[in-house]
């Protein structure tokens, strides 16, 4: 683990999340610790990404709590919710989620824009929004003016994947938050990704839970979890 455990950033308590009557996870109990990059892996389908979509506070479990550096996300309205992810929680969606008419650094520098938080982060650091979203751009091997400065739907996966990765860093968020953010990335790219994502979350002093079906990275992370052994379903 990266730096000093100072205790739990992420907790999950007995988590349960049903669509209709079918049940989609039950009884999942999580802690992740400050500094962590922890790896839940398990294969297609499992509820990988029910599971981040609880984690960040975008969904809520039928019962259970999760709390993110103290604040239970069930207990808090859906306003304040969302400011509370804008401020502390980086999410890297499976499916981007990028606005496709704005360029890669407009999409980046949004977090800036709906966090106060992150945004003040970055301006400490003696340069603009703008200026670190280039830099993290950059950083991800996205440095052509073309790229750039084009419209994120003219994009390939792998660069939307990219791109949503950088926005997810910027303005150092305490907790990470990756759905399957190596999915589109072939062998080389995957594991240059993973070394940038690395480097950048220990900058950041930030903790990192990486939520994928690919079992070839887990000894490159602190722990790697089987959803299959956390979800009573199972």
């Amino acid at each position: 683990m990266n730096g000093t455990a100072k205790g739990p950033v992420l907790q999950a308590t007995g988590l349960v999340k049903c669509y209709g009557q079918l049940s989609a996870l039950s009884g999942i109990d999580l802690t992740v610790l400050s500094g962590e990059r922890v790896a839940v892996a398990g294969p297609s389908g499992s509820g990988k990404t029910t599971l981040l979509n609880m984690l960040g506070g975008v969904a809520l479990p039928e019962t259970g709590t999760v709390r993110v550096n103290g604040t239970d996300l069930t207990q808090i309205k859906s306003a304040a919710r969302d400011a509370f992810r804008a401020d502390h929680i980086g999410i890297i969606f499976q499916m981007f989620n990028l606005i496709p008419y704005l360029s890669p650094i407009e999409n980046v520098t949004l977090a800036c824009r709906f966090s106060r938080r992150r945004h003040a982060v970055v301006t400490n650091k003696s340069c603009s929004a703008r200026e670190e979203a280039l830099r993290l751009l950059m950083r991800m091997q996205l440095n052509e003016a073309t790229i750039i400065h084009s419209p994120a739907f003219e994009l390939s996966i792998g660069q939307q994947q990219r791109v949503a990765a950088a926005r997810s860093l910027i303005g150092s968020p305490e907790l990470i938050i990756a759905d399957e953010p190596t999915s589109a990335l072939d062998h080389d790219v995957r594991q240059v990704f993973i070394n940038l994502l690395f480097d950048e979350v220990a900058d950041a002093g930030a903790t990192l839970l990486f939520i994928s079906h690919d079992p070839g990275l887990a000894d490159q992370f602190d722990r790697r979890i089987k959803l299959t052994d956390i979800n009573e379903l199972h």
